[in-house]
Formats: structure tokens, C-alpha cells, sequence
């Protein structure tokens, strides 16, 4: 939104008499039943409705100030669109192919680990990266002791709590997390896998959604806490440890292009790297192989800077459109209602609140900013893998922290898994 005396009210750059044309374009066509199918179709309806959405959480008193404002009411708006019929099934359905079938949740993701970490200062890529698992590990530890004892004086279980509720919510979503996990708790328990991950599915899906409103109220401490923050700087460092100035590029169109192509090919190349070795998912071997090109200097600096400014187009002008995919084909809104009973909820946050303090409190002893190092460490850990990392990132106003929200969910993910196989091995 932008207001000027001399321009206006504005919404995505455009004035509001304008945009209102465009929308009731958009929706006419969407209840006529005749909005195009693939990317044009939900591209038009993504964008309007994001933007829509993204201006209400950004005027709410309470959602704007604590709750993270337009990204938590974009996803939860467009998940009650889809709970209570609010657009026409084939709409919801163009979207929801958009999404997962077209695959632009990893056409974004692509662009923003690649472009993100290619336009990392070297050095600094090079001393956060083996700072960080400590900081997972911290996350993760605490998360389980607190959700434990809570269990155990709530009357829940400490045993339950830890495997039903802990477990499942850090594991890294519901496809690298609570699917596997649930086969392998079936397998572990005799017990059927659909039926483990029945349990699952509602801690995991109340993990992601206070994981989001924390992300909201961490980025509000920040404001008021200074000292704790880097504002979207993950590592402590002083000036005379930063031996590379970050060289900022006129726009280029032609650089843009090339920096499409480049985060495309690094994601080829963890789909070609998984196929080979899939105990380790596709995008943990994209984040590692670009990490490693950064740490050696070997990608030319045009390159690295095509990708970059591609990557800061996708994150000004298609975060909306993903927040807004990630309500209709991710967020089940009444699995979320549904889990609402006090004690499963205070469990859950008690979940979120230890991967919060773990994370933030191992992550200042190892000289990250606390409040960073909760977000990417500890919540992006609790949330539902790639979508709860945009989400928890947009809440938080912290998207350049991708790269490292990333290797949370994925390589941290994966750890969840050995783990719980640990675990199960010796308690259950």
C-alpha cells in the first residue's frame, strides 16, 4: 500500500480506482466460471486476493501490531475461502494444481535459496554455516524437554506428548515430516501409518499456525528490544571481521533472466543429486551445492548477481500469490479448529516456545542474534517445512534468512527422523 498526497492510495503500486476494476474483472470471471486455467487463471485470482488480504492484515489494530499482519491473514483468509465454499471449486482446485501439480511453491523456493545465499557475503555464509546445527540442536532439545514435562503434569503423557505432539511438529512438515515419520512410527508400534498420522496431522498443522503468530510477536520484540535483534542479519559480527563489500548492481533484465536460469538449474541439479541419494531430500542437496559454489567463489560475479536481483523480484512481487496458495492447498482450516482443546493447545505451544528459547538462547552463544536464530532455528523447525517457511519468514519480515529457514526444514527435517527412529528404538 502506498499514500501520497499527490498520488493516492495505492495498492501493489497500482491506485485504488484501478485496482478496483481489476478485481471485479478477476472475480467476475471467477463465479462465471470462466477464469483461464494453469498460471494465467491463478496468477490473476492469487494476486488480487493476496493483495485484498495482505491490506486488511496490515490495517487490523491487533493482527498488524502483534499477529504479523498481511502474510497471517493472507494464508488463514485464503484457507477459510476454501473451508466455507467461499470461491467456486474450480477455482480452489486451479489453485491448488498451480501450487503443488505446477509446482510454483518450488519455482519460488528455488529463487529465493539461490538468490539468497549467491548474494550472501562469502565469508559471512562461510562462519554462520557451522554455527547453525548447534543452534537446531538447541531448539529441538528444549521443545521436547518442555513438551514432555507439560505431558507428564497435564495428565497427556511425557512418552505421548514427546512422540504424538514434539516429534511430529519439529519434524519438518507433513511431507518430509509427519509421512514418514508416521511410517515409521507405524512400523516401530505395529499400528497402522494412516492412523499415527491422523494424531499427527493436527499437531503439525497448530505448530505451523503459532509458529507464524510467534514469528509476528518476535518481529514486534525486536522492535522494542533492539539489542536482540539484526533485523534480518542472522550472525553477531564486528566491522573489522567483514573483509568482502556486498557490490549492489543497476537492475538488468537481461542479469534477471540469467538469474532465473541459474536458480532453476541448481534446483535440477538437487532433484538429480536426490535420485541418487534420496535419504537426503532435493532441496537439502540445492541449498548445499549452491552453499559450497558461494564458499568457493567459483560462480562468476554476474551470475551471482542475476540471481540475486531475480530472487528480490519473486520475493516483492510473488510472495502474496505464494501466501496465498499456501491457505488453499496447505492449510486445512478445520484440522486446525478441530485440535482446539486446551490441553493439546498448550502442548503445542509449549512445543513452539521451547524451539524458540533453545534455538535463540544456543543460538547468542554461538554469536547469533537471538531473535533471528529463534526465528530460523527454532520456528522455521516447528512450522510445515517450505510453506511455514515462507510463512514464518513473511511474518517476521525476514525472507533474506530463506537459505537458512531452508536447511531447518530439510537437513533439521531429516535429523527429526533419525531421531524418532532413536527414540522409539529405546523408549516405546
Amino acid at each position: 500500500m502506498e499514500t501520497t498526497a499527490k498520488k493516492g492510495y495505492k495498492i501493489m503500486g497500482i491506485s485504488l480506482p484501478a485496482f478496483i476494476i481489476i478485481s471485479i474483472v478477476v472475480i467476475l470471471g471467477t463465479f462465471l466460471k470462466v477464469l483461464p486455467e494453469g498460471m494465467i487463471g491463478a496468477f490473476a485470482l492469487m494476486l488480487v486476493l493476496g493483495a485484498v488480504f495482505n491490506e486488511i492484515g496490515n490495517h487490523l489494530p491487533i493482527v498488524k501490531t502483534y499477529l504479523g499482519g498481511g502474510p497471517i491473514v493472507i494464508i488463514f483468509g485464503a484457507a477459510a475461502l476454501v473451508t466455507y465454499n467461499g470461491l467456486p471449486k474450480e477455482a480452489i482446485d486451479n489453485m491448488t494444481t498451480f501450487m503443488k501439480g505446477g509446482g510454483f511453491l518450488d519455482f519460488y523456493i528455488a529463487a529465493l535459496i539461490t538468490g539468497s545465499i549467491l548474494g550472501m557475503n562469502r565469508k559471512l555464509l562461510i562462519k554462520a554455516a557451522i554455527r547453525y546445527l548447534p543452534a537446531i540442536l538447541g531448539g529441538v532439545i528444549v521443545a521436547l524437554t518442555l513438551v514432555g514435562i507439560g505431558g507428564a503434569l497435564m495428565g497427556y503423557g511425557a512418552k505421548e506428548a514427546i512422540f504424538y505432539i514434539g516429534i511430529p511438529i519439529m519434524g519438518g512438515g507433513m511431507g518430509a515430516g509427519a509421512v514418514p515419520l508416521s511410517k515409521i512410527f507405524g512400523s516401530s508400534l505395529a499400528k497402522d501409518p494412516a492412523e499415527m498420522l491422523s494424531i499427527m496431522v493436527p499437531a503439525v498443522a497448530l505448530g505451523n499456525a503459532l509458529s507464524i503468530v510467534a514469528a509476528g510477536l518476535l518481529d514486534r520484540l525486536g522492535k522494542s528490544k533492539k539489542h536482540l535483534t539484526g533485523n534480518g542479519e542472522l550472525m553477531i559480527i564486528k566491522e573489522d571481521t567483514i573483509v568482502e563489500e556486498e557490490v549492489k548492481a543497476a537492475i538488468d533484465y537481461k542479469m534477471m533472466g540469467i538469474g532465473l536460469l541459474v536458480s532453476l538449474t541448481f534446483f535440477v541439479w538437487g532433484t538429480v543429486l536426490g535420485k541418487f541419494v534420496p535419504a537426503v531430500h532435493s532441496y537439502a542437496w540445492m541449498i548445499i551445492t549452491v552453499a559450497i559454489v558461494k564458499a568457493m567463489g567459483i560462480m562468476p560475479t554476474k551470475y551471482e548477481e542475476g540471481a540475486f536481483q531475480w530472487f528480490q523480484f519473486v520475493m516483492a512481487n510473488l510472495t502474496g500469490v505464494l501466501l496465498v496458495g499456501i491457505g488453499v492447498a496447505y492449510t486445512n482450516l478445520q484440522q486446525v479448529i478441530d485440535a482446539f482443546s486446551l490441553q493439546y493447545l498448550i502442548l503445542v505451544g509449549l512445543t513452539v516456545l521451547g524451539a524458540t528459547l533453545g534455538a535463540g538462547f544456543v543460538g547468542k552463544l554461538v554469536g547469533f542474534f537471538p531473535i533471528e536464530s529463534s526465528i530460523t532455528a527454532g520456528l522455521c523447525m516447528a512450522n510445515m517445512g517450505g510453506t511455514g517457511d515462507v510463512a514464518v519468514l513473511s511474518a517476521a519480515n525476514r525472507m533474506k534468512l530463506m537459505p537458512f529457514a531452508q536447511i531447518s526444514s530439510r537437513i533439521g527435517g531429516a535429523f527429526i527422523l533419525i531421531l524418532a527412529s532413536a527414540l522409539l528404538g529405546f523408549f516405546m
